[in-house]
């Protein structure tokens, strides 16, 4: 928990430098006029489509076409479940955007500052970065589908939705936050080391996207706060491990 809560608090003291702020915003602000887009073209569309898949159920079915209280009661719950599912997808494109654009740009302006002396071995890419929040996303996407009947579960989706978006949020900035300084071993073992705390990080910046208006800034401060548990994380390992940790302002930089 102290490693979780000190990463939020450096999160915290990084969005005042200089370029880190302007990426905060930006990413949920374009996946919000995309979805709500996406909603008002086919808003009646989708919840005709959901209305008739309930109707489809036995005894659910026979109940709503008996009861106009039923069918009311059904519709109100369908439009509730839609609009609180457009949430982890305005998320999702959200963490996806920051992942592949946003994190990489803050994560040298915060490294260069708080992590200086760690030695950059590049063990990741852009190219890995972008196939590994594609993959992130379609996995979420597909975890989303399957869990939609859970919506019409009192809470039951809610909770669905913040485990599913915890797994992304580890999975997404897991990777960028160590891309620069990890070499392929330690990128590899690293995440596997931390998975308990990355899942515990995820999950409390996914309950952030259900704050209202700190949910337009969540995915990008939960980069941030990614990439000081992992860049943390690795310092800690390669002095453990007897690893050089380099000063900030020396010339070479050499390996162990």
């Amino acid at each position: 928990m102290r490693e979780i809560l000190l990463a939020f608090g450096r999160a915290l003291r990084s969005l005042g430098r200089k370029g880190v702020f302007v990426h905060l915003v930006w990413p949920s602000l374009l996946a919000v006029v995309a979805w709500m887009t996406v909603a008002v073209l086919t808003w009646s569309t989708l919840v005709e489509t959901v209305v008739a898949w309930i109707q489809g159920w036995a005894f659910v079915g026979e109940w709503i076409a008996a009861s106009e209280i039923g069918a009311t009661a059904t519709l109100i719950v369908v439009e509730i479940a839609l609009a609180l599912a457009f949430l982890p997808l305005i998320y999702v494109t959200a963490a996806l955007l920051v992942a592949v654009i946003a994190l990489p740009m803050m994560l040298e302006q915060v490294a260069r500052k708080d992590y200086g002396e760690l030695e950059l071995r590049r063990g990741g890419s852009n190219l890995g970065s972008a196939w590994n929040a594609t993959v992130a996303g379609l996995l979420f996407l597909l975890g989303m589908v399957v869990s939609l009947p859970l919506w019409l579960i009192p809470g039951a989706g809610l909770v669905a939705s913040v485990v599913l978006t915890a797994w992304l949020n580890q999975r997404a900035f897991g990777y960028d936050a160590l891309m620069l300084h990890a070499d392929r071993e330690e990128l590899r073992r690293l995440p596997r080391v931390q998975r308990t705390s990355m899942l515990l990080l995820g999950g409390a910046c996914a309950l952030l996207a259900y704050v209202p208006f700190v949910n337009l800034v969540a995915p990008a401060f939960c980069g941030l706060a990614f990439v000081h548990l992992m860049l943390e994380a690795l310092r800690r390992e390669r002095i453990e491990r007897g690893v050089t940790v380099l000063d900030a302002l020396s010339a070479p930089q050499v390996r162990e």
